[in-house]
């Protein structure tokens, strides 16, 4: 698929979503109306969170192994309705600072909507893309992202982005989803599983060296668990005996969270 084909189709599945939360009720997980559960880990429990702002999109709490000290300065990759900033605002304190950005114009109003129930005044929602960011260079501490890069068509863009407007010093902590053997073509060209999370996503050897890649050190896989797709879904893509096939070829999707320094 074009970069530009499914940065069209994210924009315009991510909007509807912003516009209509009850989807999201519904099917809970970052997949949308494929019903396929990305393991969310439980927020309930966690300082900071704010139910109206948890749309049910990620596959990750990035946030608890993010390291983030009280006056940091955080960035937020692929923010939605800023569920994630709110928790790293809790902390970072009223001294830190917490910016999110997102790509769709929607998601940010949304974000904005749920700050000013707030009053907090160290939170900013910006709309930006990840493969070029409208952000000064050397500027955050931390950066944490919960189930967006795969949907970045340039990882390579993406990272060296990451590494750009980190502080000297500075790290991220990303949680993804990734694949341990490619996926079957049909499953991968489907563009409803890209704005998914699925299709999207790399082998994880691949995605580790982008990473490596643009210089970053002290790579480290945090957490990773195995994402199921169900086969009603899988059947929407894949005659009988190819779901057969992929069932017993050992490929898995897999959510990872990963951290790497600058």
């Amino acid at each position: 698929m074009k970069a530009e084909n499914l940065k069209r189709i994210v924009k315009e599945k991510y909007g509807m979503v912003a516009r209509q939360k009850s989807l999201l009720v519904q099917q809970k997980g970052c997949c949308g109306e494929l019903q396929v559960s990305m393991i969310n880990d439980e927020y309930l429990n966690v300082t900071g969170y704010n139910p109206d702002a948890d749309f049910g999109l990620g596959c990750g709490i990035p946030t608890e192994f993010a390291g983030i000290k009280t006056g940091d300065s955080v960035l937020d990759l692929g923010s939605g309705a800023g569920n994630d900033c709110f928790i790293a605002r809790a902390l970072v304190g009223k001294n830190g600072k917490v910016t999110g950005l997102d790509f769709t114009e929607e998601m940010v109003q949304k974000a904005q909507m749920n700050l000013e129930k707030t009053g907090f005044k160290n939170i900013q929602f910006v709309q930006g893309d990840i493969e070029n960011m409208p952000l000064p260079d050397s500027n955050f501490d931390v950066i944490i992202s919960n189930c967006v890069l795969n949907l970045v068509p340039d990882k390579h863009k993406a990272f060296s982005e990451i590494f750009r407007v980190l502080k000297p010093g500075g790290h991220f902590c990303i949680s993804d989803v990734v694949l341990n053997y490619e996926l079957p073509a049909a499953l991968k060209k489907a563009a409803e599983m890209y704005a998914g999370c699925v299709a999207g996503a790399l082998l994880k050897e691949k995605y580790l060296a982008i990473i490596q890649e643009q210089g970053f050190s002290g790579i480290e896989i945090k957490k990773e668990k195995s994402i199921n797709i169900p086969d009603s879904v899988l059947s929407n893509y894949l005659t009988e005996s190819k779901m057969e096939m992929y069932k017993q070829s050992g490929t898995a999707i897999l959510s990872i969270t990963v951290s790497g320094n600058k």
